[in-house]
């Protein structure tokens, strides 16, 4: 080939490529052009969207993704890059973030509001849970029972329209007789008496223990001593509170706290704190004459005494003489005078003794406010046991009245009290006394505590009830305990026209006890007239000599007579023959004789 045809062919070359590029130029510019005009509408497409979340859009979520950006398919990575970081450099950090802040507060407060609607649909339509829906664990129960409460404690909003009010609270006592080992008689009792949200708070509060407290005895030490003396030994302890100067909590013991030397030397007595109180109310005084109805074990009896100061006299009385035991000898340790312990039934004891300046009635009861020390309580008790109970106490209750005298200087002080939360065993009781006896309510003088009930169920008690004082697990930590302070203001007892079936049964249940208390008075005094005749025959046995009694063989055996014994030289004509034994001692007092008679003689 030639130059001039090669020459040719690369000119022809040449303007292929020019031309080529030439339209590689205007795609490029037309695909730029399409691509300005697809940015700039999809630019008002996202103001448009930011100005529709602004006004209300939905929130983000796990159903709704609508919030998310998509993605624009028309760019390249690179060119959004760059729009993005022009528009950064067109605004300020500050206006960034506040931009950023506000756009996050708005869909934060949307998912709130759309979790809460969610949350109201599942209570609604969740309602209660159906009888095909089993339960498969205690957290599963555990946590419908804290549904239901919450549906409960904002019934209006959160019901489902189809089920009533009275088919959750069934539901809901269901679960939780189950679930905390009650009887659901107890829990149908307890529901009555709180709140849902405050009922599910008494039975949590049951499942822990109440902390261990003591109280300091005064007669043989201070609080700061003691305490002092138990930090020494490694005992982690704080005062009991404001309301007590001789309590002290214990949190940790490295030595068991009833074994110490102090708690050996009287030092202190394990109390709980909610048994103090009734003697704070009762607010005993020295040179009195005070009665403690039901003592045992004593913790009630030593704190009367150390408050009197070991004067006057204080009468320590319990039906249980085998409790009695640990009676006296807490009184022995904790170093206790003034009392005298008496095993008399409580009904009884205005026929024994009466004329008290002041009385404490702890009564025996269902111990519905100590679950957490006995658990028995929990399937044991029913509402035909608590009644029996209120039955007694009210017994009780109108023997202590009839035992302290309306005229001493105290004015008839009874303080009655019990470890239990029933309002049969506590109001009810009380507002029977009101009816019964001339007793008013007054104040317990004590600085905290619930006040008691003005009405129950169908039942309505005495404006003055709101005096009395009642202690719960969950709101004071204490045990749960009720104190009532009563004053006599007049020894004659009222009759009443009108007699109802329970008084007509505590008549005859009081006549009952005084016809007893008669036979046993007889009984007591036969044994003494018993008692003082042979006492009067042994000391006249041992004055005068006793009797010669009749020859009566000692067995069956016919008796054999003994030969006689001959004359000896040296003893008395009738010598009776000496058993080896008597030689032996005899042979050994000559022999001690004649030693004796030579040191004499040595010593002259």
């Amino acid at each position: 080939m030639s130059l001039s045809e090669d020459e040719g062919l690369l000119n022809s070359d040449s303007e292929g490529m020019t031309e080529e590029k030439s339209l590689q130029k205007d795609n490029s510019i037309t695909a730029i052009i399409s691509d300005e005009s697809e940015i700039s509408s999809n630019d008002n497409a996202e103001h448009e969207e930011n100005q529709s979340m602004t006004k209300g859009a939905k929130a983000f979520s796990d159903k709704d993704n609508s919030w998310i950006r998509l993605k624009k398919d028309t760019k390249d990575g690179e060119e959004e890059e760059e729009e993005s970081e022009m528009e950064e450099e067109e605004k300020n950090d500050f206006e960034l973030e506040a931009e950023e802040e506000e756009k996050n507060r708005v869909l934060v407060e949307k998912e709130a509001k759309e979790n809460l609607e969610e949350d109201l649909n599942k209570e609604g339509t969740m309602g209660l849970g159906g009888q095909s829906e089993a339960v498969h664990d205690l957290n599963e129960m555990k946590e419908r029972i804290q549904d239901l409460v919450n549906i409960l404690s904002d019934f209006r909003r959160k019901r489902d329209p189809a089920i009533s009010r009275e088919e959750y609270m069934n539901r809901l006592r269901s679960y939780c007789a189950k679930f905390y080992c009650y009887n659901e008689e107890l829990i149908e009792y307890f529901f009555d008496m709180f709140s849902p949200k405050e009922c599910l708070e008494w039975l949590e509060a049951n499942e822990n223990d109440r902390p261990l407290v003591i109280r300091t005895n005064t007669l043989k030490t201070r609080r700061r001593d003691l305490a002092q003396a138990l930090i020494n030994r490694g005992v982690n302890l704080d005062p009991l509170g404001e309301w007590s100067r001789i309590g002290l909590k214990i949190y940790d013991t490295p030595v068991p706290i009833g074994a110490t030397p102090e708690y050996l030397a009287g030092h202190y007595m394990l109390q709980s704190a909610s048994s103090m109180l009734p003697v704070m109310a009762l607010n005993p005084q020295p040179n009195e004459r005070i009665l403690d109805m039901c003592c045992a074990p004593g913790g009630k009896t030593t704190h009367i005494a150390q408050l009197m100061k070991n004067t006057g006299v204080l009468v320590a009385n319990d039906l249980k003489k085998e409790r009695l035991v640990a009676t006296v000898a807490n009184l022995h340790r904790l170093g206790v005078t003034n009392a005298i312990v008496t095993n008399y039934n409580g009904c009884r004891f205005p026929d024994v003794m009466g004329g008290f300046d002041r009385v404490l009635l702890d009564a025996p009861c269902s111990g519905l406010g100590v679950i957490s020390r006995d658990t028995s309580v929990k399937l044991n008790r029913t509402i035909k046991n608590i009644q029996a109970n209120a039955f007694v106490q009210k017994l009780l209750l109108l023997a202590a009245i009839d035992s302290v005298d309306a005229n001493a200087k105290a004015g008839g002080v009874v303080v009655y009290s019990t470890c239990s939360i029933s309002v049969y065993e506590n109001e009810a009781v009380v507002n029977y006394a009101l009816r019964k006896r001339h007793v008013k309510l007054v104040d317990t003088g004590l600085s905290f505590g619930t006040p008691g009930f003005t009405s129950f169920r169908t039942y309505k008690f005495h404006p003055a009830m709101t005096m009395t004082r009642r202690y719960y697990p969950h709101v004071h930590n204490t045990d749960g305990f009720f104190v009532a302070k009563l004053v006599k203001y007049d020894n004659v007892i009222p009759v009443d026209k009108e007699k109802s079936e329970e008084d007509l049964a505590i008549e005859k249940a009081l006549e009952e006890n005084r016809k007893a208390a008669e036979e046993r008075e007889e009984v007591i005094a036969g044994k003494k007239e018993a008692g003082k005749e042979k006492s009067g025959k042994k000391e006249g046995e041992k004055r005068f000599g006793k009797k010669p009694r009749q020859d009566k063989p000692k067995h069956n055996k016919p008796r054999q007579e003994k030969p006689k014994q001959e004359k000896g030289t040296e003893g008395a004509a009738n010598a009776k023959e000496m058993t080896p034994k008597e030689e032996r001692k005899m042979v050994r007092n000559k022999k001690d004789g004649k030693k004796r008679f030579m040191m004499k003689q040595k010593k002259e």
